[in-house]
């Protein structure tokens, strides 16, 4: 076993040893700190994994046949593409565990901190089991491991009705896409015995262009729905608030990247080239996530949504990205769909850090505030400064504002959809301004939607009292957060040479996609394809240092005198909390405008004075945002269950007798149908 085997087992036993010792643990503190150490460990061991694999550029094969021979055993295989995901997984888990410890000591004495324990490193060993799985049989149980263990740390709170419909929801949707994995896998497979990865990559090569097509929309459904996208997304609005903020921010940063990571390694590794309908079909979807999401996300009050939204919205970029990159690929421009499959990647590690810095200060605000309606907070800046610092970087780096990360990434899915301009057909001709328009107009509601959530929520006076009373949470909390931050920092500055990692990744698994050209200048500038546009966030982050410097040393040499006063009132004495902008007026100019896609349920009631009707004494408006799309798609699907639900339940007699006559038929019907195939 060299080392990354090691390090592998070493991640299988802190995560297995965290589990089941915080199942047994003596008390409800001792299994919060056990949780923490296990996921600790395992995270490491992850993250050492991932990294020997970058290094040695080398993938790591090792199959165990004898544990479950009959479903081709447990295979583990890591390469570049799976070690990008490991180490995305690990080391997001690492600041969620520390901040793990601290979080969960409000749950002691309500909840059994043991049993979550024991599901919440299930979970990180089920997500960092999937990118190294090596076969079917490996890969469904892990993605089925994630889900069942992701699932009870959304129940977390169960004793709220709304947490038990999150996670009625979430459970529906996740075995929804497990359902369709399983086809998908046995149509690559050549054979019964014959379900490795590299089994389905030669298989998927023989198959009739008809059958690749299957595969290809099995695997965007099924995936689709584990990231997020539209109109699969309806789980994550309900399952993200309802769980810890720690949970939150894993299941937001990188869960849902693992369809991305699943649609990557069937479309690209398995499948190969396909038709241009293919990325035509997911530039459809990620269109649709993108614009859907940040639109909901606007109209949100609850800071957790408004985040869950936005993961959408980002998801939908991460899709725009995958979709440019499998158009060009199509039309044979290796190169340039490079730029699209390394955008997305790109954007997926960068979104993990932001996010989950954001879900990471809304869990401290929860707490402290003891609320996520935004129209109750207000003036948070004032007692919990440093949070309020950190979910501004965070808040900056999600709406794509340079130098962060967040801007380098989708910088380079917009050079990937304007690249289509290489391609002379009238469809790409109309379909990528299109979706060039639609990353434009989705990138300036994301701003927009950022200005609310940290303007709303921190700035002017406070709603409640508990904003008017929160402090700063445990420092532990606010130092996991600073790494993440720094991280947003990072990999804004140096997102030539992350891209430039991106590339190498995507060539290991095709490689017919040439490296676009080297940029002049290696680890400062990001080049378009052939180098038409390019942009540096190096020296962006230097001319605006060097801006606050000259702006600090003016100051400071003319002594300029500052001076204190209260905000100009309209003529009244004082301020008040109700004179200050809420969460639905700042984004009410843009319900108006999105009405038909909003449709909001209004109302407005009007008390008068007893003696005249011309005397008003309130007006109380009321507005409600329900999604179309739940009540387009969804709904006719849940009457039409429960309509067939209640035709079924007759059959449930109560007798022996035809219950084995059930049992009788069914067996019939399988030896006609066996007989027939014959």
């Amino acid at each position: 076993m060299n080392a990354t085997g090691i390090a592998l087992s070493v991640m299988v036993a802190g995560y297995a040893a965290g589990a089941f010792l915080a199942a047994l643990a003596p008390s409800q503190r001792a299994a919060r700190l056990i949780t923490a150490l296990g996921a600790l460990v395992g995270g490491s061991g992850g993250l050492a994994a991932a990294l020997i694999v970058f290094a040695t550029r080398s993938p790591y094969d090792i199959a165990f046949p004898n544990l479950v021979a009959a479903a081709g055993g447990v295979v583990l295989r890591l390469d570049l593409l799976g070690a990008l995901f490991l180490a995305l997984v690990a080391a997001v888990s690492l600041p969620a565990a520390v901040y793990g410890v601290t979080y969960t000591a409000a749950y002691e004495g309500r909840r059994s901190l043991r049993v979550f324990g024991l599901m919440f490193n299930g979970f990180l060993l089920g997500m960092c089991l999937v990118p190294c799985a090596g076969n079917v049989f490996t890969f469904l149980l892990a993605w089925e491991f994630m889900a069942v263990t992701s699932y009870f740390l959304v129940m977390t709170e169960s004793e709220h009705p709304e947490t038990r419909r999150a996670g009625l929801w979430y459970a529906a949707m996740t075995h929804f896409g497990f359902v369709l994995l399983v086809p998908m896998f046995l149509l690559m497979a050549p054979g019964a015995d014959r379900t490795s990865f590299a089994d389905l990559r030669a298989g998927a090569a023989l198959l009739p262009a008809a059958v690749r097509s299957g595969v290809f929309v099995l695997a965007l459904v099924a995936f689709g729905s584990k990231a997020g996208i539209v109109p699969l997304h309806v789980w994550l609005p309900r399952a993200h608030p309802a769980a810890p903020a720690h949970v939150s921010a894993l299941m937001s940063g990188v869960m849902i990247k693992l369809g991305v990571y699943g649609l990557l390694r069937v479309a690209v590794d398995f499948l190969g080239t396909g038709p241009a309908w293919w990325g035509g079909l997911v530039l459809l979807a990620g269109s649709a996530s993108a614009l859907g999401g940040v639109l909901y996300a606007l109209a949100e009050n609850d800071l957790k949504r408004l985040l869950a939204y936005s993961s959408v919205e980002n998801i939908g970029v991460i899709f725009l990205g995958i979709g440019a990159g499998l158009v060009l690929q199509s039309y044979g421009l290796h190169a340039l769909a490079l730029v699209g499959f390394g955008a997305a990647l790109l954007h997926s590690v960068n979104h993990a850090c932001f996010k989950a810095l954001l879900f990471l200060a809304t869990g401290n605000v929860d707490h402290q505030a003891h609320t996520r309606n935004m129209e109750q907070m207000g003036g948070l800046i004032k007692g919990m400064p440093q949070t309020a610092t950190l979910f501004l970087i965070g808040s900056a780096a999600a709406a794509a504002l340079p130098p962060l990360n967040g801007f380098a990434s989708e910088w380079m899915v917009f050079q990937a959809l304007l690249s289509g301009a290489q391609i002379p057909r009238p469809e790409v001709a109309i379909g990528a301004p299109l979706a060039v328009g639609v990353l434009a107009l989705t990138s300036g509601l994301a701003a927009a939607c950022f200005v609310k959530a940290f303007g709303i929520s921190f700035l002017a006076m406070p709603r409640s009292e508990g904003a008017a009373h929160a402090t700063e949470s445990h420092w532990s909390t606010r130092a996991v957060m600073g790494v993440l931050a720094a991280g947003c920092v990072l990999l804004g500055l140096a997102a030539p040479r992350a891209f430039g990692g991106m590339s190498r990744i995507l060539v290991s698994l095709s490689p017919g996609m040439s490296v676009a050209p080297a940029p002049t200048t290696a680890g400062v500038w990001l080049l378009s394809p052939y180098g038409i546009a390019q942009v540096s966030p190096l020296l962006m982050a230097s001319l605006l240092m060097s801006v606050i410097v000259v702006v600090a040393a003016v100051m400071r040499v003319r002594g300029l005198e500052l001076r204190r006063a209260d905000t100009w009132g309209c003529g009244r004495i004082r301020q008040t909390p109700r004179m200050e902008y809420t969460s639905s007026a700042f984004a009410e100019p843009l319900r108006r405008i999105f009405a038909e896609l909003y449709r909001p349920a209004e109302d407005l009631s009007v008390s008068v004075h007893a003696e005249s009707p011309y005397f008003v004494r309130s007006i109380t408006y009321t507005s409600q945002v329900v999604p179309w799309i739940e009540k387009a798609f969804y709904d006719p699907v849940i009457r039409g269950t429960r309509a067939l639900a209640t035709h079924v339940r007759r059959l449930q007699a109560g007798s022996v007798h035809v219950y084995l006559l059930y049992i009788t038929g069914a067996l019939f019907v399988a030896l006609a149908v066996a007989w027939w195939f014959e």
